[in-house]
Formats: structure tokens, C-alpha cells, sequence
């Protein structure tokens, strides 16, 4: 009986409010009056509809949040041979959407999951000469769950971040972080093909190290298993071991001291399965070895900032490949200031350079690469959106079959948009 009272008052309160929306939205009482016996029923079936279309969590104990972000651009680029405009998603950090969430177990432990979708409308990786990109595919970039304690960490299982998954990158203390960090260089180079004298060559990221977007020192997402560790004064350690017998580990700061904000990582890693690497490891054995340090520190009252790196691959070599160079390292410096100019949001403006020194590849016996960028991105705070704006420049020579050749200029300006959401 208590049941039912408590039903019929809920659907009291729910007409109460249908007919004050109706008086409100109505020219008078006595048009909301008018509408007929069957508005009542029209009304449930509409809010029935919007129900069933709300996204809600499945049960009361674990949380959902469900956000992502658009990143779409115009890329603008020019080999000295051939020009030409694209428009596509920004693979640097693509466009996606993620579910993520978790529960309290009690004081200090709590449980979770994520599950992140990579969304590339035209993909920006897959640019070339002849290639506006692969069109409309969808990717799992994470689906994992954990276990954190305050006291001991975080444990996380599934396709995740590695130890030094964006080693380089996160050590990006600034605006910059999403479209012009350290693998930013490689990732807007795409599937072109490289020009010497004006005759279409190897793609450029043949000619480049490391594997995880042609960055040295860093590590991507893989089936793993992960530890964080607590935060101590500043610090986090991370290790992680997954797919068949890749391990890395990590340590990151972040903090203030005085005037100055600090953000560091260093990370070292090692793999020994030829199917999960790609890029120069798989040149040798597929078993390689990779290392990197980076970090920013911002002078705060002004906005001045530095953000800079370094990251190295080595590979092992088959025995037919003995004597040849088996390294490939690069070092990049970013400089810069980022301070709330307009009332809209903060500006940052930089420039950069990156050098690549690399070993055997899959194109070259050794290359020699260097990439220039500068650009602004202003953020709009009241839309959760920046607006950015960069040219690049890449350039070069390599060595193939013991003669050194120099590679035509590549120059891009990219101008787009990410949203947050």
C-alpha cells in the first residue's frame, strides 16, 4: 500500500510539473486547459522517448562520464613540385570519445574502468601526394579497468598506456601539448613521400627511428599491465609489462618552485617481440631498447617558457647487418610564451626545432633530419575550445646505397580547431 501511495505521488508531482510547463509555454491558463483529453498522454509518450534516449550509468554503484573531443583541421602543404589543400582529422591527437568511471570500495580503495574510441573522419597520418586520407574508421585506443589506493597506487589491466606511452610529449607543460609536442614533427609528415631534385622518393618517416609515430624514446598503448605508484612530493614512479615481453618504467615530476612551474619525465624500455614493434625496430631483429628524458619550466608571472627533450632507439641487428648504425636519437627545444592576453582565454605563441639523427631505417643506411614550426593557439575558455594555427618545414638528406642525397623541403601550414566536450 506504502508502495503504491508513493507511485501516485510521484505521478502527482510529475503532472503538477507538466502543467505549470504547460501554463508558462501557453498564452494563459485556459489555453493550457484547451489542449484536449489526449495531451496527457501525448506528454508521457514524449518523456518516455527522452528517457529512453538519456545516457545514464548501468547500475548505482559505478560511475559514468562520458567525454571526448573534435579535432579537425586544413592542412596546406607544398613539396616544391606539388601543392594542394586537405581537410581531415588531426592525427596528432585525433578526434575520440570516452567512457570512463569507478566506484568506492571503502576509505581508500576504489575501482574503475576506461574505454576510449579513436574517430578519424579523413586521417591525417595517412596524407600523401596522391592520398586525402583513409576516410571514416573507428579504433580502440583504450579499454581497461584498475584498481587505485591512496595508499598504494594504481594497478590497471588492458589496452592502456605503456610506462612511457608519451613520455616526451606529457612532459609538455604548456597549450602546445595537443598540437606541437615532441612526435608533433612526425605526425604531420604523414604518408608523404619524400622529393630529392624534384623525384618522388620513400615515404619521410621511412627515413626515420624510433617506433611509436617515428619518435624516439617513447612507447605507445599495448595489452599491459600497469602500476602508478602515489604521488610523494611531486614525484610518480610507473612500470608496465605486456604483449609478449615489453617492459618499461617511468618517473615524473610535477610541481612549482618558487616563480618557476616544472614538469619532467624520464623513462627507459625494452621489447623483444618483433610482431607488436613497428618502425626502425622492426629494421633488425624486431628487439629494441629505447630511452628519454624531457621537460618544461615556466616562468610564471610572465608566461615565458621553455619545453625541451631528448629520446633515442636502438635496435638489435641480424648478423647481415653487422657494422651498420644501429641508433637513432633526436633532441628537440621549444620556446615560447603562454599568457591570458584577451579575456576570451590564453595565447600561446612558440617556436621550435627538433633534429633527428638516425641509423639504419627502412629507407637509408643513415639520415639526418631537421624540422622547424611556429605557430599561436588560443584557447576560448567559455567553449572548452582552441583555435590553433603552425607552419612546419621539414628537410634533409640521407644516405642510401652508400650515396648521400638531399631531400627537397616540405613545408605545411595546418589551421583547425579542437572542442572539448
Amino acid at each position: 500500500m506504502t508502495a503504491r501511495l508513493t507511485q501516485l505521488s510521484n505521478r502527482s508531482q510529475r503532472w503538477a510539473l507538466l502543467a505549470l510547463a504547460g501554463t508558462i509555454v501557453g498564452a494563459s491558463p485556459v489555453a493550457a486547459a484547451d489542449l484536449g483529453g489526449n495531451c496527457c498522454a501525448d506528454l508521457e509518450e514524449r518523456i518516455a522517448e527522452l528517457e529512453a534516449t538519456t545516457a545514464r550509468k548501468g547500475n548505482r554503484k559505478v560511475s559514468l562520464t562520458i567525454s571526448g573531443w573534435v579535432n579537425e583541421a586544413v592542412f596546406a602543404w607544398d613539396d616544391g613540385v606539388e601543392n594542394n589543400v586537405y581537410v581531415g582529422t588531426n592525427a596528432l591527437e585525433q578526434s575520440r570519445f570516452k567512457f570512463a568511471g569507478d566506484a568506492k570500495i571503502n576509505g581508500d580503495w576504489s575501482a574503475g574502468y576506461t574505454i576510449e574510441i579513436g574517430i578519424l573522419g579523413a586521417d591525417s597520418k595517412s596524407f600523401a601526394q596522391d592520398n586525402t586520407g583513409s576516410k571514416n574508421t573507428l579504433s580502440t585506443r583504450k579499454a581497461s579497468w584498475f584498481l587505485k589506493s591512496k595508499t598504494f597506487g594504481k594497478l590497471t589491466v588492458g589496452q592502456d598506456g605503456t610506462a612511457t606511452y608519451h613520455l616526451l610529449d606529457d612532459a609538455d607543460g604548456v597549450n602546445t601539448r595537443n598540437y606541437s609536442d615532441a612526435e608533433a614533427a612526425a605526425v604531420a609528415l604523414g604518408a608523404f613521400r619524400t622529393r630529392s631534385g624534384g623525384v618522388l622518393g620513400a615515404k619521410w618517416t621511412d627515413f626515420m627511428g624510433g617506433f611509436n609515430n617515428a619518435t624516439e624514446g617513447q612507447s605507445g598503448r599495448r595489452n599491459i599491465v600497469r602500476y602508478d605508484s602515489p604521488t610523494f612530493a611531486g614525484f610518480t614512479a610507473t612500470a608496465a609489462w605486456g604483449e609478449d615481453d615489453m617492459w618499461d618504467t617511468a618517473l615524473t615530476y610535477k610541481g612549482d618552485v618558487g616563480d618557476f612551474a616544472l614538469v619532467g619525465k624520464i623513462g627507459y624500455g625494452e621489447s623483444s617481440d618483433p610482431a607488436a614493434n613497428g618502425g626502425q625496430c622492426a629494421v633488425g631483429t624486431g628487439d629494441c631498447q629505447w630511452w628519454g628524458a624531457a621537460g618544461t619550466i615556466m616562468h610564471t608571472p610572465t608566461g615565458l617558457y621553455v619545453y625541451a627533450g631528448y629520446g633515442a632507439t636502438q635496435i638489435d641487428l641480424k648478423a647481415a647487418q653487422a657494422g651498420q648504425d644501429d641508433e637513432a636519437n633526436t633532441w628537440f627545444v621549444q620556446g615560447g610564451i603562454e599568457k591570458k592576453f584577451f579575456p576570451l582565454g590564453k595565447t600561446t605563441v612558440f617556436g621550435e626545432f627538433r633534429r633527428d639523427d638516425v641509423g639504419l631505417s627502412k629507407a637509408a643506411q643513415g639520415s639526418e633530419l631537421d624540422f622547424w614550426a611556429a605557430g599561436i593557439v588560443q584557447n576560448i575558455d567559455a567553449a572548452a575550445m582552441d583555435l590553433y594555427l603552425i607552419y612546419r618545414n621539414a628537410s634533409g638528406d640521407a644516405t642510401v646505397g652508400g650515396v648521400k642525397t638531399n631531400l627537397d623541403d616540405l613545408d605545411m601550414v595546418i589551421a583547425g580547431a579542437r572542442i572539448q566536450f
